[in-house]
C-alpha cells in the first residue's frame, strides 16, 4: 500500500458534484485543501478554490479512503509518503516520506545520469540523514531527462529531484544538441592561445634589455632577507591537506556523544571474564545450531543474555532519568553498535527478553548486515534501553565506552587474549576478556554498577546460570 499526497485541480461544478457524492466522516471542510489518500486506482487533487461541505472528501474510486485534509500553512498528523507527479510521459521523481522524525536531506548522490535507463522501483538518488541513508526509487520505467537537484543540496520530503521520460523521446533529441553546444569551446579557444603566443615571444625582447642595468641591484640585498626567513615557521604546504565536509551521520554522532558527555556524569567500572566455558559451549553444539537454526552461534548472543539477566537483577540500569523523574522500563531493548563506512549505527533488539539465543543470532545478523549495505530503517534504530558495543572486533584490548542517550549504562566488550591466570592453585592459560560499564552516576550508583557488572561475569563464566535462573 503507496501513502501519498496527491493532488488534482477541481475545475468546474459538475466535478464536484461527483466528488460530494462519496462521503466519509473523517474530513475537514477548507477553502484551499490538500488530501492524503490511500488507494490502488488514484489521481491527483490539486488546490481547489470551491468550498466542499463539511464531512465529505474527494476520492476517485470507491475503494479509495480519504484519511486526513492538510489546511495550507498547517500540518494535520500526516502519516503519508510523498510519491512522484505524473504529467504526460514526463514524470517526476521526487522525494520520499523520511520518518517523522526527520525533515529534510541532504542530496550525497546521484546513481543515475540524464539518458540512463531506468526500471520502475530502481534506485536513481540517495538521500542521507541524521540516522540513515534513503534511496530515491524511479515512479516510472523509462529514461532519467534531467535533473533538477544538485548533489550536497537540502532537500524535503515531496522535492522534485529528476524528470524521468517515459517514452525516452525527449532525451534522445536533447542529446545531440547538448554535444553540438559541447563542441564549440575547443574552437574558441584555439584562436586565444595564439593570440597568447606572440605576447609571450615578445616577452623576453623586454627581459633582454632589462639586463644591461643590473649590476647596481646585485650588489645590494643578498644576506638581509635571509635572516627573516630564517625566523619564519615552516608550516606545511596547503596542498598537502584536504578540506572535506562532514556528512549529516557523522555530525549527528559528534553532536549526541558530545550531550553525553556533557549531560551524564559518566564513571566506569571494569572486570575480567573467563571465556572458557562459553567458548567451549560454542564449539560443541556450533555444527548442530547451523543444522537446527540456519544461523551460526557466536559469542554475542551470550552476551546478550547475559546483560539481560544482569538488567533484570538491577532494574535501575534499564531506567533513565527525565527531568525530575525516573523512568523505570519494564521491556528491555538491547541495542548494539555497528561500525559501518559511512559511521556508527546502533540497531535494536526488541523484546530481549523474550528471545531464545537463535532468536537473537538471527536478528543480530540480520540488523548488521542491512547497517552494513545501508538498508536498515529508522525504526530498526530507534529506541532501546541498553547499549553493547564489542570493540574486541577491531582488536581493542581496553576502553571507556559512552553512553548512547537516552540511555543510562552501556556496556564495552574487548578482544579476548589468553594470560596466565591461577585456578585451584595452579597458574594455567586462560582466554580472558575484560568488560567495561560506563554508566550515569545521577541515577546508578556504585554499588549497582559493580553487581551488574559481576552478574554478566558470573553468567558468560558459567552459562548453566540461565538455566537454573540462579
Amino acid at each position: 500500500m503507496i501513502w501519498g499526497i496527491v493532488r488534482r485541480k477541481i475545475t468546474s461544478a459538475q466535478v464536484i458534484g461527483q466528488s460530494v457524492s462519496k462521503i466519509g466522516p473523517r474530513c475537514r471542510a477548507t477553502a484551499q485543501k490538500e488530501a492524503i489518500l490511500t488507494c490502488r486506482g488514484f489521481q491527483r487533487v490539486q488546490r481547489s478554490s470551491y468550498h466542499i461541505l463539511s464531512g465529505n472528501y474527494v476520492c476517485s474510486t470507491p475503494r479509495s479512503e480519504v484519511i486526513e485534509l492538510i489546511q495550507k500553512g498547517s500540518f494535520i498528523g500526516s502519516r503519508s509518503r510523498l510519491f512522484s507527479s505524473d504529467s504526460g510521459d514526463l514524470v517526476d521523481a521526487v522525494v520520499p516520506f523520511m520518518g517523522e522524525s526527520i525533515t529534510d536531506g541532504t542530496l550525497a548522490k546521484f546513481l543515475k545520469q540524464p539518458g540512463d535507463r531506468v526500471e520502475m522501483d530502481e534506485p536513481i538518488a540517495q538521500i542521507e540523514t541524521d540516522k540513515v541513508t534513503i534511496d530515491v526509487a524511479s515512479p516510472q520505467a523509462g529514461v532519467i531527462q534531467k535533473l533538477i537537484a544538485k548533489e550536497g543540496e537540502t532537500v524535503e520530503p515531496g522535492a522534485k529531484i529528476a524528470v524521468i521520460s517515459k517514452s525516452g523521446e525527449g532525451v534522445a533529441q536533447a542529446a545531440p544538441a547538448e554535444k553540438a553546444a559541447a563542441q564549440p569551446p575547443p574552437a574558441e579557444e584555439k584562436p586565444s592561445v595564439e593570440k597568447q603566443t606572440p605576447e609571450s615571444e615578445a616577452a623576453p625582447a623586454v627581459k633582454d634589455k632589462t639586463p644591461s642595468e643590473p649590476p647596481p641591484t646585485a650588489k645590494k640585498p643578498t644576506s638581509p632577507p635571509s635572516k627573516p626567513m630564517a625566523s619564519e615557521p615552516q608550516l606545511p604546504p596547503k596542498d598537502r591537506e584536504r578540506r572535506v565536509p562532514m556528512t549529516r551521520l557523522r555530525k549527528r554522532v559528534a553532536t549526541r556523544l558530545k550531550d553525553s558527555q556533557n549531560t551524564f556524569a559518566l564513571l566506569t567500572t571494569f572486570n575480567e571474564v573467563d571465556m572458557t566455558n562459553l567458548m567451549k559451549l560454542r564449539s560443541d553444539y556450533k555444527d548442530a545450531f547451523l543444522e537446527k537454526h540456519g544461523v551460526k552461534l557466536g559469542l554475542m548472543s551470550g552476551f546478550v543474555k547475559a546483560a539481560v539477566s544482569a538488567l533484570q537483577h538491577q532494574p535501575v540500569v534499564n531506567a533513565v532519568i527525565d527531568g525530575d523523574d525516573i523512568i523505570y522500563r519494564d521491556y528491555i531493548d538491547i541495542s548494539f553498535a555497528v561500525g559501518t563506512k559511512k559511521g556508527l549505527v546502533v540497531p535494536v533488539i526488541r523484546n530481549s527478553e523474550r528471545m531464545n539465543f537463535a532468536e537473537i543470532e538471527k536478528e543480530i545478523s540480520t540488523l548488521a548486515k542491512k547497517a552494513n549495505d545501508g538498508s536498515i530503517s529508522i525504526d530498526e534504530m530507534a529506541g532501546g534501553t541498553f547499549t553493547i558495543s564489542n570493540g574486541g572486533v577491531y582488536g581493542s584490548l581496553l576502553s571507556t565506552p559512552i553512553i548512547n542517550p537516552p540511555q543510562s549504562a552501556i556496556l564495552g566488550m574487548h578482544s579476548i587474549v589468553n594470560r596466565p591466570m591461577v585456578v585451584g592453585g595452579n597458574v594455567v592459560p586462560r582466554p580472558m576478556m575484560y568488560i567495561a560499564l560506563t554508566y550515569d552516576h545521577r541515577l546508578i550508583d556504585g554499588r549497582e554498577a559493580v553487581f551488574f557488572l559481576r552478574r554478566i561475569k558470573d553468567i558468560v563464566e558459567d552459562p548453566r546460570r540461565l538455566l537454573l535462573d540462579i
